[in-house]
């Protein structure tokens, strides 16, 4: 079984191909409680013209159906706005596990109150990144959370 952080690498990863592309750094992995990983992405509303594609959104459509989702674990290197926790909380994913939320946080709480649990790592890399993105394309940054 992957640990948190082993998890969040992928994540991770997803995040910084999207900053290649010249997309909003945030990268998403759909787990199984046992390891597997399902399904992977990242932000794509840039590279594919496309509001809907977060890194959530991305890796839960890759992961293809599933017969539920309790039994899931979404790794997302930032803190899910408000669109991702609906979607979270809809198909009831059991954990979700956070690269960071000092940048951006929605409602943690509400996700809790639904049973889900959350992991916060604090990752100082997903911290780094988001930072350094925020300040040079606040512009970009702001379009991505609908301010």
């Amino acid at each position: 079984m992957p640990t948190p952080t082993e998890m969040l690498a992928i994540a991770l990863e997803e995040a910084r191909i999207g900053l290649a592309e010249g997309g909003v750094p945030v990268g998403a992995a759909l787990f199984h409680q046992d390891g597997r990983l399902l399904g992977r992405g990242r932000n794509r509303r840039v590279q594919e013209a496309d509001p809907t594609i977060h890194g959530e959104t991305d890796a839960f459509r890759k992961a293809g159906r599933q017969r539920g989702y309790g039994d899931t674990i979404m790794v997302t290197t930032l803190s899910p706005c408000w669109y991702c926790s609906g979607l979270i909380r809809q198909f009831g994913i059991g954990t979700v596990v956070i690269g960071e939320s000092v940048n951006f946080t929605a409602d943690l709480d509400w996700l809790r109150g639904a049973g889900i649990d959350i992991v916060d790592l604090s990752d100082p890399d997903c911290i780094a990144m988001m930072r350094d993105f925020i300040a040079a394309r606040p512009d970009l940054w702001l379009e991505d959370i609908g301010d």
